[in-house]
């Protein structure tokens, strides 16, 4: 998976456009009185804010642990990667939403639409630039996944959001078109207002989806299946160890993991011997996978592991 420099790039594009593209927007609106291009401006300012609180997630994520957070603070960047989904529902569909019933109970003809055409076409360009920056990062990271599956199983939600908000905002932009041209062809100025629900809409749903999957990050996701079998293969090649049994696993930030192993040792060793295995094993990971932050080791025999499989897995179903 691709570190943070890859994701802040994407950040700093979608950051860049956004902001040009918000103060366009809002010039636009106010010259034509069009609603649409009004809540395309507030989409693109909410825009920009979340990828400054992206930003600022991923500096807090990356303090080294402390007395208060001995397992780092790795899951700042999932808390902001919510409260981003909750800005775009909250500020970006909420006011875009009024402001269509406002202009659909009072309407006003859009004057000089031109304006707004020319606007929308030069925002496609740069939002469609941005959008082609974080799908060149998207593709490297997600391999052979589909594109679903590779958002569901990501432990980095920054260029996923990033990712997914350009793709709001250049549905968001053709909405936009098609309410500014109807309204203008049909001699209907409720059809702005119209527009601006649709893009309520877009973003609502867009927020709800960014929303579900930061939840799943904050509750803690495990390592993927092939990082567990590497540990477990690792582990199990130690001399010291009659059984590698499974891995208990949590994310607590994009390339931070958190495992606790269970082995079976062999039956001969002394305490000493085990302490000795232990260390083999943190300095084998921490060459090899980085990312296993902090390893746990719980001598225990393979009975007493399937067990706790089995209870975990009965949970889980009845959930």
């Amino acid at each position: 998976m691709a570190g943070h420099s890859g994701s802040k790039r994407v950040i700093y594009a979608a950051l860049a456009g956004n902001l040009a593209i918000a103060l366009t927007k809002f010039a636009a609106a106010a010259f034509t009185g069009s609603s649409a291009m009004l809540s395309e401006g507030v989409h693109s300012l909410v825009d920009t804010g979340n990828g400054g609180l992206l930003l600022y997630g991923m500096r807090r994520a990356a303090r080294p642990p402390d007395s208060r957070h001995p397992l780092g603070h790795g899951r700042e960047i999932y808390f902001w990667s919510f409260i981003v989904a909750l800005l775009v529902f909250a500020l970006g569909a909420g006011v875009s939403f009024y402001e269509g019933v406002i202009h659909i109970m009072a309407p006003e003809p859009v004057v000089n639409a031109k304006v707004n055409y020319i606007v929308l076409g030069l925002s496609f360009l740069f939002e469609g630039s941005s959008w082609l920056v974080a799908l060149k990062e998207f593709r490297q990271q997600k391999g052979k996944q589909g594109w679903l599956q590779a958002v569901q199983s990501s432990k980095d939600p920054s260029v996923y959001t990033v990712l997914f908000e350009d793709s709001a905002a250049l549905l968001g932009l053709i909405v936009a078109f098609a309410g500014i041209f109807s309204a203008q062809l049909l001699e209907m100025p409720e059809l702005d207002g119209v527009g601006s629900i649709g893009i309520a809409v877009i973003l609502g749903a867009t927020a709800v989806f960014l929303a579900r999957e930061s939840k799943g990050l904050l509750l803690g996701e495990p390592a993927s299946p092939e990082v567990q079998k590497k540990v477990l293969t690792i582990a199990q090649e130690d001399p010291a160890v009659q059984r590698a049994n499974g891995i208990l696993s949590v994310h607590i930030g994009p390339e931070e993991i958190v495992a606790g192993l269970s082995i079976e040792f062999e039956d001969h060793l002394t305490a000493p011997e085990i302490e000795a295995c232990v260390e083999r094993l943190e300095a084998r990971l921490k060459k090899e996978m980085p990312q296993i932050s902090r390893l746990f080791v719980k001598p225990q025999k393979a009975g007493t592991w399937e067990q706790r499989r089995k209870a975990i897995a009965e949970a889980s179903e009845q959930s």
